[in-house]
């Protein structure tokens, strides 16, 4: 057979045959992440779920905490998706709830929404369950302890593999690529070659919150190249995809590919559809906003009508969120007025997610500048 040609993607990411339709989706910020629950009983060393969802029974779609359907649906909605990756955690864990939202996601969006499931617990029977639902791929997470041919304690592993192939579903292993094991990783890829699986995905081993400790433990360092990646298993990566001319998809995946690539295309879409049209879009995914705060002894609905009174702007120039108690309105507009105003005013850049996050604020009033610097005396 011909070796699968090299291709070279942003962030020092590369891949041999074709990607999973579900990374393509995800490369384009056309994914949803649905983070099904945080409890997985297999605690690997080097999980990176942030301590907000380890561990914790917990739903989020993207950033946005799921109570109802109707937040995963709409979250859906707000970044145009074409698919789903179920994660956690360990999604087999909540399997009924898997189950449930395959449904619902299918019912609501068609056939043709694509669903990936990423597991670390190789049952035969939920997975099948889950394929009759209408999942499109699932990703096997290997554990580090079981690389090699998949025999004797990877069996269970290697069962699954071999007898999804008749389900109609993607088969695939997805696995952070640890520097120190490359002989057993070479090893595990010819045995996943010689089983057939569909793909199969190298994740680049990176630090995070929850694993920093237990990785300098075992000596990992940081890769100065990679932003959190770890020292050496970039270049690990890129030996078995460059070398090795398997007969089945490599893929690999960099730690600021992630970030750099997919994060940004998704936060681009979602701006584009929820950013309100007086928000400045900037091109890295974030938005400009210009905001007002209000006292806690002001009436919002009186207060938001006296601030564009005062700023001169039309009832579609601004928005009251009375979460936050503030106005939002053009930066540029505020900046012209924001010294005459007796209320904090300041330019912010946040995330257009469900949390928005805040990257930067500026102020720009007396006002503001007080309220900044009491904000660090007190904290």
């Amino acid at each position: 057979m011909e070796p699968f040609r090299l291709h070279l993607l942003p962030m020092a990411s590369s891949y041999r045959g074709e990607l999973s339709p579900a990374c393509s989706q995800c490369q384009e910020g056309r994914k949803m992440v649905l983070f099904v629950t945080g409890i997985c009983r297999f605690r690997c060393f080097y999980c990176p779920v942030s301590p907000t969802r380890n561990q914790k029974d917990l739903v989020f779609a993207n950033e946005r905490p799921v109570l109802t359907d109707e937040d995963v649906l709409a979250e859906a909605r707000a970044i145009g998706a074409a698919g789903t990756g179920i994660t956690g955690g360990d999604p087999l864990g909540v399997v009924d709830r898997v189950e449930h939202y395959v449904h619902l996601l299918k019912r609501e969006f068609g056939a043709e929404h694509n669903i990936h499931l990423y597991t670390h617990e190789p049952n035969l029977e939920k997975l099948r369950r889950l394929a009759d639902a209408g999942l499109d791929e699932f990703r096997l997470h290997i554990p580090h302890y079981l690389w090699g041919p998949l025999a004797s304690s990877g069996g269970a592993y290697r069962e699954v593999l071999e007898r999804a192939r008749s389900w109609g579903i993607r088969r695939g292993v997805e696995i952070p690529v640890l520097p120190e094991k490359e002989a057993e990783l070479r090893r595990l890829l010819k045995a996943l070659e010689a089983i057939g699986v569909d793909f199969v995905n190298l994740n680049e081993l990176e630090f995070s919150e929850t694993n920093e400790e237990a990785m300098h433990e075992r000596g990992y360092r940081l890769d100065p190249r990679n932003g959190w990646g770890v020292e050496g298993s970039r270049s690990v990566a890129e030996r078995l995809v460059q070398e090795l001319h398997l007969s089945l998809p490599l893929h690999y995946c960099s730690s600021r590919f992630k970030d750099g690539v997919q994060l940004k295309q998704r936060l681009l879409r979602r701006a584009e559809r929820t950013a309100p049209g007086f928000a400045e879009r900037l091109k890295d995914g974030t938005v400009l906003l210009g905001i007002v705060e209000a006292t806690r002894a002001q009436d919002l609905g009186r207060w938001s009508r006296e601030v564009a009174r005062r700023v001169r702007v039309a009832p579609g120039g601004y928005r009251l969120d009375p979460t936050r108690r503030r106005v939002e309105l053009a930066p540029k507009t505020l900046r012209r007025v924001a010294r005459r105003l007796p209320w904090p005013a300041f330019e912010v850049e946040e995330y257009p997610t469900a949390d928005a996050l805040e990257v930067e604020r500026e102020p720009l009033n007396a006002a503001a500048r007080s309220k900044a610097e009491l904000a660090i005396v007190t904290s």
